[in-house]
């Protein structure tokens, strides 16, 4: 049980940094803003995943006995990332810190699921991996368009763009519906399924994971108003160039790009069941291997984290009575 636990914590160490978990996140609004846009792409579309398949492949089947030990820390740093990085996306005028920010709070919903250790959540979050990095991807794509056409990353410098650029702020309605799980959409399904994980193993946390959804349609349907109507301070977006204006609708290649992606966010959004389908045998297999891991366990040190939940949970109901 003691090697078990200084692998785990050893390798959950670094797959939190990866990842990113609060409070090992502030390296990876930094790098966003520094990074170009395929840079920014494959950081959120594929390096991050590596921190949710290191948990899975890694941490869980080697160390189970410590998996369900540390449980309910891992639970709470998630649902910290969930809460602070809607919050800190909130308060975000750059557009790229705000999309790195909001990352932080969909991982935060990739590890919630992880260490729920059931089935229902282990699926949402492998799913959820794969969702965030078609809709974040489109997202910093869509940052890289408009940075293009006005040079500034702040809100109000890319306002107003609705009557110039109706293609363009199609596509990213769409994407700003994904981000925050609008029904039909990709990041529906995983969300839903992290949900009723949690909320089928332990009420508290899938209570607490609500107001991280919440804040992710404030801060995406913010940015949204900003850029389709609101007007612009800044107006760096109206320079003329001779007889033509600066800004330009998206052009074909772009709109390929972007239609693209948009057939999968409608496409897992409307019919998930082959990619569960795939998941069903091995989240099976990783949910066994995980319980069987209570064997290993010092005596009650099973029932610790249950009761360490509990008394959360009872703390956080007397002062909502008070």
């Amino acid at each position: 049980y003691q090697y078990q636990m200084w692998i785990f914590l050893a390798c959950a160490l670094a797959f939190a940094i990866k990842i990113p978990m609060f409070p090992l996140h502030t390296w990876l609004p930094a790098a966003h803003v520094e990074a170009p846009t395929a840079g920014s792409v494959i950081l959120a579309s594929i390096l991050l995943k590596m921190g949710g398949y290191g948990f899975l492949r890694f941490c869980l089947p080697m160390a189970p006995a410590a998996a369900l030990t540390c449980m309910p820390y891992l639970l709470a740093l998630s649902i910290m990332s969930i809460i602070f990085g809607g919050y800190l996306a909130l308060g975000q005028s750059d557009i790229k810190k705000l999309i790195a920010y909001s990352s932080v709070g969909h991982m935060g919903f990739v590890t919630l699921g992880i260490f729920l250790l059931n089935v229902q959540g282990i699926k949402g979050a492998m799913l959820q991996m794969i969702n965030h990095g078609i809709t974040t991807g489109a997202l910093f794509i869509c940052i890289g368009i408009i940075y293009e056409r006005t040079h500034s990353r702040e809100i109000k410098d890319n306002s107003a763009l609705g009557m110039m650029m109706p293609i363009y702020i199609t596509f990213l309605g769409i994407f700003t519906l994904s981000s925050f799980a609008f029904p039909g959409t990709n990041s529906f399904v995983g969300e839903l399924l992290v949900l009723i994980g949690a909320f089928s193993k332990y009420k508290l946390v899938g209570a607490l994971a609500i107001p991280g959804a919440i804040l992710a349609a404030a801060y995406m349907l913010r940015l949204f108003q900003k850029m389709a109507w609101a007007d612009s301070d800044g107006h760096a977006h109206h320079h003329d160039d001779g007889d033509h204006h600066a800004l330009k609708d998206l052009n074909g290649r772009e709109i390929v790009t972007l239609l693209f992606l948009t057939v999968f966010v409608f496409w897992i959004g409307l019919h998930p069941a082959p990619l569960l389908k795939v998941m069903d045998a091995s989240v099976t297999h990783l949910v066994d291997q995980v319980n069987s891991g209570m064997q290993h366990l010092p005596p009650m040190e099973h029932h610790e984290h249950h009761a360490w939940l509990l008394q959360v949970g009872s703390l956080l109901k007397k002062l909502v009575v008070f």
